[in-house]
């Protein structure tokens, strides 16, 4: 089970891409709401519900913790006091995280990211403390996957979908929703 992170201000297009695309490719993708409250408004005002709450997600259960970026809403992930416990208890047993947009900055001051190879939306590579920045649209490094943002959420989400599900399923997915012509 994969948890995706809703904040008030998240942005829709690398949520719901992530969710779409694991949930094509039979992964049990979980949209898990930090508010108090399931129904949460994107940066556009876009309302969508949350399958959980924060307070009803078991994270024993968890094998990946995304988060979507968008302002302010990575900037209200990383002000979830409970969900840094448990992104830093996922760093600490090396299972997955996953940050696209603003969020890898919630990693980087967590010192999560240091010695590591990370991304981030264009102009915020100061947020990536100690981390080896690099200008590539993904990047995964160890147990940590980063983005730089919605136009490359497509290609998080097969980032995802393919250290969960291996190669094979995530090029299969690709070609399917066109991602590429073979």
């Amino acid at each position: 089970m994969v948890y995706v992170h809703l904040a008030e201000g998240f942005e829709e297009i690398e949520a719901v891409t992530c969710v779409d695309l694991m949930r094509r490719a039979g992964i049990e993708a979980v949209t898990v709401s930090i508010t108090g409250q399931k129904l949460v408004k994107s940066v556009r005002g876009l309302a969508v519900e949350a399958d959980l709450l924060f307070e009803e997600a078991d994270y024993n259960d968890c094998e990946m913790i995304v988060l979507p970026g968008g302002m302010p809403g990575a900037k209200n992930l990383g002000e979830h006091k409970e969900l840094i416990k448990n992104i830093k208890e996922f760093a600490e047993k090396n299972k997955w995280i996953a940050a696209i947009c603003a969020a890898p900055m919630i990693l980087g001051r967590e010192g999560l990211l240091k010695g590591r190879h990370a991304t981030i939306f264009p102009g915020m590579e100061a947020h990536l403390a100690g981390a080896v920045t690099v200008k590539d649209r993904v990047v995964t490094d160890k147990n940590i996957i980063t983005s730089k943002g919605p136009g490359t959420a497509m290609e998080f989400a097969a980032a995802i979908v393919e250290v969960l599900k291996g190669q094979r399923v995530a090029e299969d997915l690709k070609k399917d929703l066109v991602m590429y012509e073979k």
